[in-house]
């Protein structure tokens, strides 16, 4: 298999932290892919119609994109135990957790547009301000529900994926008054799969 990846992305680390997390990671030829809405990469926008990474290109088979999807087909195709759980509570809660940190990451993203990437004359700050408080409100939430005792799952890569980008790119801290929360980003930053997958590199908005 063959990941179209890029090394400050997010979503795409989610993926490969996934992978290491069950094994597949030897399996997998990552290509790194620049992409942005303002410069169209034709090679990703060819095997994806959003033109994003990631994606996951299957011998063949048709390439899967977006990182949820790609995660749960990984999860289909490894012989250790799930990260999805496949039933009851458990696995609305992984999920759950797995749509919080599309939510941070989403709205990460969109806040750096607001701050950094778009032209200074063109920037809202009350938008900026309302990507702000969906930041510091997950984060609350996190604190209090983010099930730190149960095996590693769907969610809890895809929340130490986000958060890991958030301090990377220097974005509202989720440190002040969140010890639990903290703990345990802390802890799982440390795992061999976190460390194998660092994140480098700096959006490409434009040609150089």
């Amino acid at each position: 298999m063959k990941l179209l990846y890029q090394t400050h992305s997010p979503y795409a680390r989610k993926v490969l932290v996934f992978a290491h997390e069950v094994g597949l990671a030897s399996h997998i030829e990552v290509i790194h892919q620049e992409t942005s809405p303002t410069l169209k990469n034709e090679h990703v926008f060819a095997q994806n119609p959003l033109g994003k990474v990631p994606v996951l290109l299957r011998p063949g088979l048709q390439p899967l994109f977006d990182s949820d999807v790609i995660c749960a087909y990984l999860d289909t195709v490894h012989s250790e135990r799930r990260r999805i759980p496949t039933e009851g509570e458990d696995r609305w809660r992984a999920l759950r957790l797995q749509a919080a940190a599309q939510g941070l990451a989403d709205a990460g993203i969109a806040l750096r547009w607001e701050t950094v990437r778009r032209p200074e004359a063109l920037r809202y700050a009350p938008l900026r301000d309302g990507f702000v408080s969906k930041l510091t409100t997950t984060y609350d939430w996190l604190e209090v529900h983010l099930d730190i005792d149960s095996p590693v799952h769907v969610g809890h890569i895809a929340i130490a994926t986000a958060l890991s980008w958030i301090e990377f790119r220097k974005l509202p801290s989720f440190r002040d008054g969140r010890s639990r929360l903290c703990s345990w980003f802390d802890t799982f930053v440390a795992r061999p799969s976190m460390k194998a997958t660092p994140l480098v590199g700096e959006a490409q908005d434009f040609r150089v």
